[in-house]
């Protein structure tokens, strides 16, 4: 066989084979991480495959994405739906606010669960934070069920300043978190590489909540900026989640005192942050109702 077409064969196979790769690489990682064979030779050469498998599978995607975008992109746009969700930011952020509420709901159901089955008190305290979560944004979602976004601005203000104060006082069943995580029970920890994944996404939902909370202030529509808030204070917890999963994975005996003192720090600034935001925005939002009600 000639050699082009060999090298050419090897990068690009057929598509099932690089399925089948990366299936078996991916089971094989996570066994080999979580039996604890991460120097044995069969983890060596499993590490080899996986970097072929990788290899692949990116040059797949790199090859056949666009001609692929552009049909997915050509469908998507000719559904009026799927039209308006790209095109309407507010629609967009609507859509948004059912999942965040759908995905909250299960996430907290989730914890409780761990908590009941484990006897963690971590656990129980996220299932509350979240439930929380899950009903300032039932409110928002039973708001913009009822009304049309941005119209009436005094109910739209009285509303989304109702969560706001809920998100303050939920911050001291947060508080009462890192005090746990500091003196008695820590959080948990991730299994093999599961731990990188929780780590890139606790970043990208982190990056996404601040982005899209200046994103929104511009369409003037309290219950979106207020939901924006929500979703960051969410995204943070998940990133004290995830520095006490690394804290545990690969901090010491020796580090214990380190340990408190990050976890007290990025707690201390979750909560400042928290705070401030929904401060900031009750007394703009009393403010403007004020005003509303004088005029």
């Amino acid at each position: 066989m000639d050699r082009k077409k060999l090298f050419r064969t090897l990068l690009f196979p057929p598509f099932w084979i690089t399925l089948i790769l990366s299936v078996f690489s991916a089971v094989g990682l996570i066994y080999v991480f979580i039996g604890g064979y991460e120097q044995s030779v069969p983890a060596y050469v499993l590490y080899a495959v996986s970097a072929y498998a990788l290899t692949v599978l990116v040059l797949f995607f790199v090859r056949t994405f666009p001609g692929k975008y552009r049909n997915i992109k050509a469908f998507v746009y000719n559904n009026p739906y799927g039209k308006r969700y790209f095109t309407d930011p507010v629609f967009k952020a609507t859509v948004s606010l059912y999942c965040s509420l759908s995905i909250n709901i299960v996430y907290s159901a989730m914890n409780f669960l761990l908590g009941a089955l484990q006897g963690s008190f971590w656990f129980v305290i996220l299932a509350f934070y979240y439930a929380v979560l899950s009903v300032m944004r039932f409110l928002l979602v039973r708001y913009v069920k009822r009304n049309t976004v941005g119209l009436n601005m005094l109910s739209e203000l009285s509303r989304a300043r109702i969560c706001a104060y809920i998100l303050l006082l939920v911050n001291f069943s947060l508080t009462g978190g890192v005090l746990m995580m500091m003196y008695t029970e820590r959080g948990h920890d991730y299994p093999g590489i599961m731990i990188y994944v929780a780590a890139v996404y606790a970043f990208y939902i982190t990056a996404s909540a601040i982005k899209n909370i200046i994103k929104y202030r511009k369409y003037n529509s309290p219950v979106l900026s207020v939901a924006k808030i929500i979703s960051l204070a969410s995204a943070l917890v998940s990133v004290l989640s995830l520095e006490d999963a690394l804290l545990l994975r690969f901090g010491t005996e020796n580090s214990e005192q380190f340990s408190r003192l990050m976890i007290a720090l990025t707690g201390a600034g979750i909560s400042i942050t928290v705070v401030s935001l929904s401060v900031i925005f009750i007394v703009k939002a009393t403010k403007e109702i004020n005003r509303m009600k004088r005029s």
